[in-house]
């Protein structure tokens, strides 16, 4: 059984992950638009783990007797000036994200919330890998340039990011640990 304070805490977080993964609706489709179909098919990955994130969520605190209580998800920018102030911005938002899991984690453990605190470890090092790849993108947008440097570069970045396919189940219907499982 979840108690309250911590049943509110992850419904508040259920809405920041459906934040994120609006968000990088949002940049996929900015991307898409000024024709960085790589940076394009980055964003909207990464949408997709975010909606697995809100998902394991949202499965969780049914699974502990708890309400899921969905509120309205904020209204993302929908224009950036460059690729860098995207990926900064990025970088921003899951530091924030990371706090808030901290925070969760921190509940926990004031809660005396085992199973809670065992959760959310998943997410903790979720959070390493998510700043770990915006740093790595960061790195390479800043050597070719940032904002104003080589073309060829940018273009070689997007092809890389091109590449990068989704790992995550996209069907929630039959459950998250089915969809992980590659049950139907």
């Amino acid at each position: 059984m979840i108690g309250k304070k911590m049943e509110t805490a992850l419904n508040e977080q259920v809405n920041k992950e459906l934040y994120s993964a609006y968000l990088y609706m949002a940049m996929s489709a900015h991307c898409d638009s000024i024709g960085l179909k790589g940076f394009s098919n980055w964003f909207m990955v990464q949408y997709h783990e975010e909606m697995l994130h809100a998902m394991k969520i949202y499965e969780y605190i049914q699974r502990q007797g708890g309400r899921v209580q969905l509120k309205a998800v904020a209204e993302p920018p929908s224009e950036w000036e460059s690729p860098l102030e995207m990926f900064q911005k990025t970088l921003e938002h899951e530091q924030f994200i990371t706090r808030s899991i901290n925070d969760l984690v921190d509940l926990a453990i004031q809660e005396k919330d085992h199973a809670t605190q065992i959760f959310l470890q998943w997410y903790v090092t979720e959070q390493v890998e998510e700043e770990e790849n915006d740093n790595d993108i960061l790195a390479k947008l800043n050597l070719v340039g940032g904002d104003k440097g080589d073309r060829n570069g940018l273009f070689m970045i997007d092809k890389d990011l091109s590449a990068r396919m989704t790992t995550v189940p996209t069907d929630f219907s039959k459950g998250i640990e089915a969809a992980l499982k590659g049950n139907p």
